[in-house]
């Protein structure tokens, strides 16, 4: 066994530039596989630690105002462990360094500053001292993006009053994990941030003593959240509940779930894709191996070591290549899933982001290296193994060619001598080059996968803030307004354009099915927000009924036609039946869209405001802005350029250096294939090439020769990974398909650019690497005939 081991030893250092690509292309998909799982059970470990340790709420509710005697009627709902009622309430802040008017939610924290559900974690100072209602806290997120410290101040309007709000602590709460407000997929933590009052101090200033505005509960083990919920919502419908929900629709708890299966998803799909590639290449490298070695495979058995020897042998090929790539994978995937994860901590506000290189996980990473080389070894042991001695020391029977089909040979007549060959070569092996070209395609396919999760982001983003978010400011109102509010808004200075909407919070049933969501009223000719589709295309509003996005439609099971419940869950509460009169494939939210007039006619009230829509001469926003932060009316404001600097901010944290490592590794996984492809070609025709050379052929020709068939196959190869990778895209894009969010299926034209440019530039290197090699070709040693 000790001249097999000298045997591998030798084989592995004459064939280490292939040995070394089948490494790092193993070690980029033990990388991903370790990075994603290592991320996904870092959040999900710091997820369930952090809420089990702080006490998140199982269901909560707001409601107009209710006496604090409702929380024993709550408290007594079958199935309620804890209570905490509470106060919270948005307000307008005005922050030193920022122009335009800030959203702060106001969350009530007992005497005791001990909330008996999502208790705080204090990062900074204390808690608010008794007596002193000026105090709060605020939280981390807030406090970081605009410099706040203990002992800064804040005004806010509170109940129509201007107060100034002294910051006592910076502090966190598993109910605000993924700080945004709502009106927005993406945190705008320089304008929207949590802060803690005192219970006493809060109901002063909203005249709310002895009552509550909100609701958050926690359920027994075995207790059913839709009988709770249906029982709580009946408790509090005389007192302006707007209907109760549980976990799974809490917008924190929903955000970092969908990132929980994302990194699910993202560390099996792609790996498996990486790993399949080692398998394919370990696959063509053997066998040609195995095809160049017979008469060593021969004088090996003729020696008495067996099959089971000579195959454990060159399985001992494969396993080297796939145990380096691996080791080599794990380690870097520890130190990737460590960058992650100190963004994701700025992110996500976790006290502690637990991390932890699983033994677990570096099992399965390098199990997973390992099946793809054995996988990709068992055809070339087996061949290796059956080898007849006798059969094995003879060279191998030369291929039988045909004149082929009389055009291809009309065809050729036309090339100059080096054409013909390449052609000849390219159409009496098909099978040989269909696998080349497949495993360049495959390479071509994960460059674009790996710039597919930006492209479609991007596009997102395109859609909702140039498509259907068109206004340059939107204004939130406290409560529903009359019509006379739009022109009030339309008098603000520098307001070019203003309109409205009607947004009412409601909850849509169909037989069993439900989904609590807004029911929003737009003017059929408003201008600064439409109804658009997926693809950026204008969706006409109906007079009457209902349009309903295509996911709120097949959560409900409900098409066009059928016929809904609506449940309003302010005001009076009125109940109808309303027909779905279309459906819009928006990507974000679970709406449902009325015209405005029709939505009128469905609450019995007059036009009404919640929302004002203003386009601004931003010469003139400092005016406006300060305009809006003396407005007690108003609930918030949003900024649409500021929302596009979030998501840019947003997505350059937590895609940056995922997208990049990815791409990086779909860039060796293409420069390793086309590598390899040209490597074997030349080493299974070196004697063809050599015997050319002999015959008067010169370097420049035998060169175009070789080259010549690799260029065409990578040219082949690169509409057939575009295919390839679209085919992943699309799956991707209905595997990442969730309630409050979906990606499109778009590839920009960037991509499909870039994907062709590095297959060109890794053939570029990779022939002038064989090009080397075959000016240095020792014409005598290869020429030499077996024997």
């Amino acid at each position: 066994m000790v001249t097999l081991r000298r045997k591998l030893a030798r084989d592995l250092w004459h064939l280490r530039g292939q040995v070394l690509a089948i490494v790092l292309v193993a070690a980029s998909g033990v990388a991903g596989v370790v990075t994603a799982r290592t991320v996904h059970c870092s959040l999900a470990a710091s997820q369930r630690d952090y809420y089990a340790a702080y006490r998140f709420a199982d269901v909560f509710a707001s409601l107009r105002r209710a006496p604090a005697r409702v929380a024993a009627r709550i408290a007594a709902i079958p199935g309620v462990d804890t209570v905490a009622d509470r106060l919270v309430v948005d307000v307008t802040l005005d922050v030193p360094g920022v122009g335009a008017p800030a959203t702060g939610r106001l969350v009530s924290i007992p005497a005791d500053r001990r909330p008996p559900l999502n208790a705080l974690h204090l990062r900074q100072g204390r808690a608010p001292a008794p007596g002193r209602p000026d105090e709060v806290l605020v939280s981390e997120a807030f406090a970081r993006a605009n410099g706040l410290v203990p002992g800064d101040r804040v005004r806010a309007v509170l109940n129509g009053r201007r107060e100034i709000l002294r910051v006592v602590g910076v502090a966190l709460s598993p109910e605000y994990v993924y700080e945004i407000q709502g009106t927005t997929i993406f945190p705008d933590s320089r304008r929207f941030g949590v802060l803690w009052m005192s219970r006493a101090a809060m109901a002063a200033a909203l005249d709310m003593e002895g009552a509550f505005n909100d609701v958050a509960l926690a359920l027994a083990a075995d207790a059913s959240a839709a009988e709770v919920i249906a029982r709580l919502d009946r408790v509090l419908a005389p007192w302006g509940g707007l209907g109760a929900y549980d976990r799974t629709d809490q917008l924190s708890h929903r955000f970092l779930t969908n990132e929980i299966e994302m990194n699910a998803v993202f560390g099996t799909v792609v790996p498996a894709v990486f790993l399949a590639v080692v398998a394919f290449l370990l696959h063509i490298v053997l066998l040609r191996l195995v095809g160049t070695q017979r008469d060593q495979i021969g004088v090996l058995k003729a020696f008495g070591y067996g099959r089971a020897a000579i195959g454990r042998h060159y399985l001992a090929f494969a396993l080297a290549a796939a145990v380096a790539g691996g080791v080599l994978g794990v380690a870097l995937g520890a130190v990737l899933a460590g960058e992650i994860n100190r963004l994701y901590q700025t992110l996500y506000g976790f006290p502690v982001l637990a991390f932890a290189l699983r033994a677990d996980t570096v099992a399965i990473g390098l199990g997973a290296s390992v099946l793809a080389a054995l996988a990709g070894a068992l055809g070339a042991v087996r061949r290796a193994g059956a080898l007849p001695p006798a059969a094995a020391m003879r060279p191998e029977a030369p291929a039988r060619f045909g004149a082929g089909p009389p055009a291809l040979a009309g065809a050729c007549r036309r090339l100059p001598p080096a054409g013909r060959i390449v052609v000849r070569n390219l159409t009496r092996r098909p099978l040989r080059a269909a696998l080349a070209v497949l495993g360049i395609a495959l390479a071509v396919a994960i460059v674009i996968l790996g710039r597919y999760f930006v492209d479609a982001i991007t596009r997102v983003a395109d859609v909702q803030f140039r498509s259907v978010q068109r206004e340059d400011v939107a204004v939130h109102a406290r409560a529903p307004l009359p019509a006379r509010a739009r022109h009030e808004l339309a008098r603000l200075p520098g307001v070019v354009h203003a309109e409205s909407l009607r947004v009412v919070p409601a909850r849509l049933r169909r037989a069993h099915r439900a989904r609590r969501t807004a029911l929003v009223g737009l003017a059929p000719e408003s201008r600064l927000r439409r109804l658009v589709d997926r693809d950026g295309r204008a969706v006409a509003l109906p007079p009457r009924g209902l349009v309903l996005t295509t996911e709120l439609a097949r959560l409900l099971h409900a098409g066009v036609g059928d016929t809904v419940g609506v449940e309003v869950l302010e005001g009076a509460r009125p109940a109808r039946r309303v027909r779905v009169a279309g459906l819009v494939d928006e990507l974000i939210g679970l709406n449902a869209y009325m015209d405005a007039r029709a939505l009128g006619r469905l609450l019995r009230e007059a036009d009404s405001v919640s929302t004002g829509l203003l386009a601004i001469d931003p010469e003139a926003a400092p005016a406006l802005f300060a305009r809006l932060k003396r407005l007690p009316a108003v609930d918030g404001v949003g900024l649409r350029a500021a929302q596009i600097a979030s998501f840019e901010r947003t997505i350059g944290e937590s895609l940056g250096i995922s997208t990049a490592v990815m791409i990086a590794f779909a860039c060796v996984i293409v420069v390793a294939v086309v590598y390899n492809t040209a490597r074997i070609a030349l080493s299974e025709r070196g004697r063809e090439l050599a015997s050319l050379r002999v015959l008067g052929f010169t370097r420049g020709e035998i060169t175009a020769i070789l080259l010549g068939e690799h260029s065409i196959l990578a040219a082949a190869a690169v509409p057939a990974g575009c295919a390839i990778g679209y085919a992943m895209c699309a799956w991707l894009a209905t595997a990442y398909r969730w309630e409050i969010f979906r990606l499109p299926l778009f590839i920009g034209t960037a991509t499909w650019l870039f994907a062709a440019g590095t297959v060109l530039a890794a053939a570029l290197f990779s022939g002038a690497l064989v090009r080397h090699r075959l000016h240095r070709l020792d014409l005598v040693a290869v020429l030499k005939s077996r024997e």
